[in-house]
């Protein structure tokens, strides 16, 4: 049996175990946690005791750090960022923490002693599953850059205890199952069961005078529960910062109701508690708006009022009185789902505080920020008047009150135009009623922001103009970006050490050094070894595919990949058109010489969204037809990986040759796995879409493929009587293609299982697929053209990550920093 240190004696060398950042440290360490925390010996222990075991270990580390950061926070108190969002996407944290506090090697070394393979528990390790896509990975980039740039943070949201679903693809369809993330316990988190908070809801209102005359109001509720922190440290990358990811788990106020029990009705002894956690159950995808509505808007409160009272909580700590709290904290909304903010904020100063309304209101707007991350009205959420009186009746009244304080400003300044109030009123007054959030955060936030410099304008002039109109001095742009951390160096170890070798550290915390590459990008030896790092990640990612779908890929065909939510707008199926082409162009003619492609899709469809998961089922059926005719093989392969995430993810982008960002011009916000590709030299063929635009602009149009109608020739497109059938038969590929599908050759035969999406294309194509067909098809051509020549090519790949730096979440937390928040970094040295 192995013998352990007791955790007092130092290391070897002297160093704590619990704190030491030496080889000898790490390994007694390790092996007390197994001992001491898992209850297992080395001998004996499953891969999961020692994931755990090196995980504590870790962990040790990062909360040594997070108790001298609390410390400094509390000596300089500091102006404090606080995100609010109702999803993270963090990924897994064995691998990213090992490499910001720099102990990779020396922790690698020390497992190896014990004959334990490191890559073998960072591949253990269950993702989070408290996310639903790029706005929670979004939020998670803004952690890791809030922590590197020495930023006093606390990111705020739900620990849902199981996240979105589970992608299973059963005979080409999706099937939801349950994704149990925390069956096995999640060792990075710590729960503060002293730090918890009252949340009501439902009941009824009361106003009253008080004794010095003043008008008050109290909430009584119908049921009270309790939001409970649960929280995450957030290391910065060679920093000592860390910050908090503190999230809300709901419990009952009271966990058994002893009466009840007493009475004999066992089931209705603990019926709240069951009650009360199913609030923080589940994660419902954005895109089933219809789905859970009365648990979303309670979700949303949920996280909304637990953060307010804990920013109070440490407000009072600093004593200062309440009406400078917006002095101490400024906060983010991350959408509109945590808009309510905007009337728990005011509620809490009214009815907890007493201030009166002018003295709320001006804290109130002075604390939040807004970012909006869509144009598509339907995203934009509004709840029914019944429902949100039911649940929330003390904020429905707030927002009465704010809503008609606001008009009457609105009917002073345009006196003569009663139909811009109505346009802007956050009661949308046409049957049946609803509550406007987008509107709420609008009105009650001294700051709005878009996430692309297309996206920014267009909300001025489209979804948000009447408010741009009324206060253009409150709209600015924030492109996003993401962290190279997770990205780059923990994703393709082989390209951060290229990078190191040629351009020396310090590029990962400052991504425009990156330049540097444009004096090799013309050497051939240079120009080879970058080759040899991406052959390396396309194989490691073949091996991959191979494991989950059990297809084989070959490392030397053009990687075409387009991984991300499944949705109409971004057009995985206008992708599928070419795939079919390019079928149809060899079986035509099967001696056809055209460059080996292997396609690669990835993403989650919301369950409710049934033209999405036909297009999963398409995407299958005809990988299923191509992948088996002899005529296209080795020529042709189409992949769907299933449950696609983050750590899949990160084999995925350091593999890709092209990168699919294809959305319809005007649809997508910013998009960040088109910043995620070009990071690591896949080539970009897309619309000018989103942050598409911006990164054409820097990375050289020469090196980017550009397609399809630009967003005024779509919206005029649109306007003007856009009819799909000219399309269909003014070309004979794209009829071709269309009569396939229809025909049921990818369905063996069965005629009526497309045939919903073959009518949507030519009887409607609200996206305009066929529109821009032809010039795809065209575009897709000279993709294959630069790619025979493969110095063409490496040139491209290498300038596009030379000039990727302006899309680092660092960059873009620094101009949030200076323009909206108006921090400062306060850095961080060890007790």
């Amino acid at each position: 049996m192995t013998k352990h240190n007791n955790t007092t004696k130092p290391g070897g060398n002297g160093e704590s175990i619990r704190t030491g950042m030496s080889e000898e440290a790490i390994r007694l360490a390790f092996l007390d946690n197994l001992f001491y925390v898992q209850g297992r010996f080395l001998e004996v222990a499953s891969l999961d005791d020692k994931y755990k075991a090196l995980a504590y270990t870790v962990r040790d580390r990062l909360l040594h750090r997070w108790v001298s950061t609390i410390r400094t926070y509390q000596q300089a108190n500091p102006r404090t960022v606080c995100y609010l969002s109702a999803e993270y996407l963090p990924g897994p944290f064995m691998g990213l923490n090992l490499l910001n506090m720099g102990i990779e090697e020396p922790t690698r070394k020390a497992l190896q002693s014990l004959g334990i393979d490191l890559e073998s528990l960072i591949a253990y390790e269950q993702e989070p599953g408290l996310g639903n896509g790029g706005l929670g990975r979004l939020a998670a980039c803004f952690m890791d850059s809030l922590a590197t740039l020495q930023i006093p943070a606390t990111s705020y949201g739900i620990r849902y205890e199981f996240g979105i679903f589970q992608q299973d693809i059963r005979n080409g369809e999706q099937v939801e199952t349950t994704d149990n993330w925390l069956h096995y316990g999640n060792p990075w988190e710590v729960r503060r069961p002293q730090i918890s908070y009252d949340v009501k809801i439902g009941g009824h209102t009361e106003h009253y005078t008080n004794e010095q005359g003043l008008h008050r109001v109290r909430w009584v509720p119908h049921e009270t529960f309790r939001g409970v922190a649960i929280d995450t440290p957030i290391l910065g990358h060679d920093v000592n910062t860390v910050n908090l990811m503190r999230l809300w788990r709901a419990e009952a106020a009271e966990a058994l109701d002893f009466h009840a029990f007493n009475e004999g009705d066992y089931y209705g002894a603990v019926l709240r508690e069951v009650r009360s956690e199913t609030i923080s159950k589940v994660l419902y995808p954005n895109d089933a708006p219809e789905i859970g509505k009365r648990l979303r808007l309670l979700q949303q409160h949920f996280f909304v009022t637990c953060s307010l009272q804990d920013m109070m909580r440490v407000h009072r700590t600093t004593g200062m009185p309440i009406e400078r709290f917006h002095e101490k904290f400024t906060v983010q909304l991350n959408d509109t789902h945590p808009a309510i903010a905007v009337a728990e904020l005011m509620r809490l100063l009214l009815d907890n505080h007493h201030l009166d309304w002018d003295t709320a209101w001006h804290v109130t707007r002075h604390t939040f920020a807004y970012t909006n991350h869509t144009l598509l009205p339907e995203a934009l959420e509004k709840w029914p008047i019944p429902l949100f009186q039911s649940l929330l009746p003390r904020h429905l009244e707030i927002i009465y009150e704010i809503n008609s304080r606001f008009l009457d400003e609105v009917r002073q300044r345009y006196p003569f135009d009663p139909d811009r109030a109505q346009r802007l009123s956050i009661i949308d007054e046409t049957l049946p009623r609803h509550v406007r959030m987008a509107h709420l955060a609008c009105i009650g936030s001294f700051a709005i922001n878009g996430v692309a410099e297309l996206h920014s304008q267009l909300l001025k002039e489209t979804v948000l103009r009447d408010f741009y109109e009324l206060w253009p001095e409150k709209f600015q742009n924030k492109t996003n970006g993401v962290t190279p951390r997770r990205f780059m160096l923990l994703s393709n170890p082989g390209l951060g050490s290229l990078l190191n070798e040629t351009l020396g550290h310090g590029w990962e915390t400052d991504l425009e050094q990156l330049r540097g590459l444009e004096a090799h990008a013309d050497d051939p030896a240079f120009q080879e070894r970058w080759r040899q790092v991406k052959r390396q990640r396309k194989e490691a990612l073949a091996g991959e595919v191979h494991k989950l779908c059990g297809i084989d890929i070959t490392p030397t065909s053009l990687y075409d990949v387009q991984v991300k939510r499944i949705h109409e707008y971004k057009r995985q199926h206008l992708n599928l058109l070419h795939i079919i082409t390019l079928y149809n162009r060899i079986k035509r003619n099967p001696a056809l010489d055209i460059v080996p492609r292997t396609f690669i899709f990835g993403g989650k469809s919301a369950p409710g969204y049934a033209m999405a998961k036909l297009i999963i089922r398409l995407i299958n059926a005809v990988a299923e037809m191509v992948n088996r005719d002899r005529d296209v093989a080795g020529r042709l392969k189409v992949v769907f990986l299933p449950n696609f995430s983050v750590k899949l993810g990160q084999w995925v982008y350091p593999a890709a040759d092209i990168s699919q960002q294809i959305s319809t011009a005007g649809k997508e916000a910013s998009g960040t796995g088109n910043m995620k590709f070009s990071m690591n030299g896949a080539l970009t063929i897309g619309t000018l879409d989103g942050a598409n635009v911006e990164i054409r602009e820097d990375v050289g149009a020469e090196n980017f493929f550009l397609f399809g109608l630009d967003a005024d020739a779509v919206s005029h497109t649109l306007a003007n009587g856009y009819r799909p059938w000219d399309y269909y038969n003014a070309n004979q590929e794209l009829k071709d293609v269309i009569d396939l599908i229809a025909s049921g050759f990818f369905a063996h035969g069965d005629r009526s299982l497309f045939q919903p999406l073959v009518d949507h294309l030519l009887q409607h194509d609200s996206y305009l697929l066929l529109a821009d067909y032809a010039d795809y098809i065209a575009c897709q051509d000279q993709v294959s053209a630069a790619y025979r020549d493969p110095q063409r090519w490496t040139r491209m790949s290498i300038l596009n990550v030379a000039r990727i730096g302006k899309f680092s979440s660092d960059r873009t937390i620094a101009e949030y920093c200076r323009d909206i928040w108006k921090v400062q970094p306060v850095p961080v040295k060890l007790d």
